[in-house]
């Protein structure tokens, strides 16, 4: 497991991470779908960042989870930015990040979709290698992980839903968004991570796993940003 020698790194890394999602927050423009997302998520960052206490091993794992999982989602805005393809995960966002028939709700659920199925996955097995350890040793801060990913779920239900009077059973938004599970998805992460570090010496069928989880994941961010009727 990990040794205190890991953090400065980890703290440093941390530090590095914040400040690019702080800089990004300045440049998105307000009514960008991407911005939606990363409003929110970069508010739950800042209330759940964990603290280094003395260099305890647990603090370092939550602290290079955080980081590794944060690095995957700016790696697809920095890829967005520079015209290359982000995963397919993440590309229903930058393609819809415009369209006037996607609601702002719609927009933050199909980052957390793509941040959490393919992202934390991949982040989980990033973070083992690091400090050298099994996934079942990371599962604590998955837990963690998962609790501030409902936090931030929840605030997207609060803040961004149209109120009840207005939000009805009829409303198609209404159905859309019940189709879609965190719990569900976290449960499939786990199991995917597992799955990947269990194939990491079989670097074929692992790339292949990982492509159609990506795919997997990209299609029902898709569903999610389905342009609805005011």
């Amino acid at each position: 497991m990990a040794h205190c020698e890991h953090v400065p790194t980890a703290a440093l890394a941390a530090d590095t991470v914040l400040s690019r999602m702080r800089a990004l927050d300045t440049a998105l423009p307000a009514r960008d779908g991407v911005a939606v997302f990363h409003r929110v998520y970069l508010a739950a960052t800042r209330e759940a960042r964990p603290h280094l206490r003395g260099g305890r091993p647990g603090d370092v794992a939550a602290t290079a989870l955080d980081v590794r999982f944060a690095e995957r989602y700016l790696a697809a805005v920095d890829a967005a930015e520079d015209a290359r393809r982000p995963p397919a995960c993440w590309r229903p966002l930058f393609q819809f990040r415009r369209h006037p028939g996607v609601r702002p709700p719609q927009f933050a659920l199909a980052g957390i979709n793509a941040h959490v199925g393919h992202d934390l996955a991949l982040a989980v097995v990033d973070t083992c290698r690091t400090l050298g350890c099994e996934p079942v040793e990371l599962e604590a801060e998955f837990d963690r992980v998962g609790d501030l990913l409902a936090a931030l779920e929840e605030h997207v239900r609060e803040e961004l839903l149209p109120g009840p009077d207005l939000l009805r059973v009829t409303d198609p938004l209404t159905h859309l968004l019940g189709s879609w599970s965190l719990e569900r998805a976290l449960d499939a992460t786990w199991s995917a991570a597992r799955a990947l570090w269990a194939l990491r010496r079989l670097p074929d069928v692992a790339g292949e796993f990982t492509e159609r989880l990506d795919a997997a994941v990209g299609f029902a961010g898709r569903m999610l940003l389905t342009p609805l009727p005011d």
